[in-house]
């Protein structure tokens, strides 16, 4: 279920919620999932604006969303155009504006994984040791710190509202959810596999408290999907012109890049993201 919480973030939106944009008000507002840190995020995609830009003469901001719906519900008002989505966020994105699409993604979203760490000494070595302990979760609509872990729990029989001790949590984002296991808040947890060993390898992670013991089957993920309307706001030939812009990055962009996590991206389409949908649609997340 989509929590729709009404957050102005750029541009203007008429009563029926589609986008309505004057002469001085075009400007491709950029949007991202806030799955980790804010000050790393803005970095990233204020970066990231500036090269787009750049690279298609448009004039570009990136706006910070304050959860996961509220950017659903801003790329549902036409006040995002570009939107760097969870597979969950996308299928649910595109489902309330029909004729959005995927267009790229890092090639590891094709084959993407969330792991499950816990804290050391508890002996856990396979999801069904979870049965009793504490868990948390990342947010509530993310693909990769719920959906598809909670799918793989059941998979293997664990039902997450009876089988832990007390209800699991949802902590908000990837780098919160291993901070709470670390800390001893809770005593395992899942999250996205490429912010675990980003922190890894920062070193940001003390391992004598907490560790990883299981890895996910993969399944398709992040995307860049483009709003419907961005050739009436913009001008024909936008959508081909931001596409070419994110599949033309390179050792140019190498700063930008290290910043998702990649060396490229590639591209993509809705059809890709059809096994996330339907496993939200088992789980009751969507209709």
């Amino acid at each position: 279920m989509i929590i729709m919480i009404a957050v102005v973030i750029g541009g203007c939106s008429d009563s029926s919620g589609s986008a309505a944009t004057s002469d001085a008000d075009k400007v491709l507002v950029v949007g991202a999932i806030p799955d980790q840190n804010i000050s790393d995020l803005t970095r990233r995609f204020d970066l990231f604006a500036d090269y787009l830009g750049e690279k298609t003469g448009l004039e570009v901001k990136y706006a910070p969303s304050v959860d996961y719906a509220a950017l659903v519900t801003a790329f549902k008002r036409g006040e995002i155009q570009l939107a760097w989505f969870g597979g969950l966020t996308g299928v649910q994105a595109r489902e309330l504006v029909p004729g959005s699409d995927a267009i790229a993604q890092r090639p590891r979203d094709s084959q993407f994984h969330s792991v499950f760490i816990a804290q050391s000494g508890l002996n856990v070595k396979s999801l069904k040791n979870l049965t009793g302990l504490s868990f948390t979760f990342g947010s509530e609509s993310s693909t990769s710190g719920h959906l598809m872990p909670r799918y793989f729990l059941l998979q293997e029989g664990i039902n997450a509202e009876t089988d832990f001790e007390g209800m699991p949590n949802f902590s908000g984002s990837h780098d919160k959810t291993w901070k709470l296991v670390e800390s001893g808040a809770y005593q395992a947890g899942a999250l996205n596999e490429a912010v675990w060993q980003a922190a890894l390898a920062e070193g940001k992670v003390d391992t004598d408290k907490v560790e990883m013991f299981y890895t996910t089957p993969p399944y398709f993920d992040y995307n860049w999907t483009i709003h419907a309307d961005v050739g009436e706001m913009f001008g024909p030939g936008t959508k081909d012109k931001i596409t070419d812009a994110l599949l033309s990055m390179g050792q140019e962009q190498k700063e930008i890049l290290a910043l998702f996590a990649a060396d490229s991206f590639v591209e993509t389409n809705n059809e890709n993201y059809q096994a996330i949908e339907q496993v939200a649609a088992e789980l009751g997340i969507i209709k």
